[in-house]
């Protein structure tokens, strides 16, 4: 069953028509990944979705709601939240404050412990460096940390915007690991990732953006040994076929 609905999106940047009327749908716990070049409109796509920018015409359904005209604040509140690409922690305030941002739009202090006890069970390592500020952790952590602020809000569809940019290899598996995590807990997942190797193991379906228009879409593993799809952007991957339930790869330089 479907838990977001995206219906002939188009978003416009001045004259330049960055989304063309695009349609796809993100099934209720699931990893569904949109795999594309840079300037496709992968991150437009998050940014209409979340409110941060107009929808020109289109909708979009959450759960059987019309949340197309909602402010973000809204958007949040009816259970979308997004990772932003780069991480976008706050350098200068501590883990636990970083996270308690992450909880803003909630009131009920003890709802807000419980949810940091939440990302602390999933994240300990951030548990531990609470008071250390998120500007002195590495990459990996501030990755963590970015998940687990956007686990404050407790969203039932979180949108990640390139959680493996700049990461080392071992901590691209540990992201991805957690994702899969995040969605065997019941979280849907809509993931945006230049890495289409991972994205595409990752995820159960997914879909091609090229130039703000869809162009192919299929099961994760349908997209990974389609020639098409290795040819563009798998890489070293388009000289064999790749086996079901292979780890992600690294990141290819």
């Amino acid at each position: 069953m479907s838990l977001l609905n995206v219906r002939d999106l188009q978003v416009s940047y001045g004259g330049i028509e960055a989304l063309k009327g695009i349609t796809f749908k993100v099934d209720r716990g699931q990893i569904v990944t949109l795999i594309g070049a840079n300037g496709a409109g992968k991150s437009t796509t998050l940014r209409a979705i979340s409110g941060l920018v107009p929808v020109r015409t289109g909708s979009i359904n959450f759960d059987g709601r019309e949340i197309t005209s909602l402010d973000t604040s809204s958007i949040v509140k009816e259970g979308i939240v997004m990772v932003p690409e780069g991480r976008r922690v706050f350098p200068n305030l501590s883990v636990l404050e970083n996270l308690k941002i992450g909880a803003y739009l909630r009131r009920d202090q003890a709802e807000i412990t419980a949810a940091t006890e939440y990302v602390y069970e999933r994240f300990p390592i951030l548990r531990e460096r609470h008071w250390q500020l998120a500007g002195t952790l590495s990459g990996g952590e501030q990755q963590m940390l970015a998940v687990g602020r956007a686990l404050m809000a407790r969203p039932r569809l979180i949108m990640m915007d390139e959680p493996s940019l700049g990461l080392a290899p071992l901590v691209v598996r540990e992201i991805f690991s957690i994702i899969h995590r995040l969605r065997d807990e019941g979280i849907t997942i809509l993931l945006i990732e230049q890495n289409a190797n991972a994205a595409l193991r990752a995820a159960d379906y997914g879909y091609v953006l090229e130039s703000g228009s869809i162009t192919i879409e299929g099961a994760g593993q349908d997209l990974l040994n389609n020639q098409k799809v290795r040819d563009a952007y798998l890489g070293q991957a388009r000289k064999r076929k790749v086996p079901a339930g292979a780890m992600p790869l690294p990141k290819e330089s």
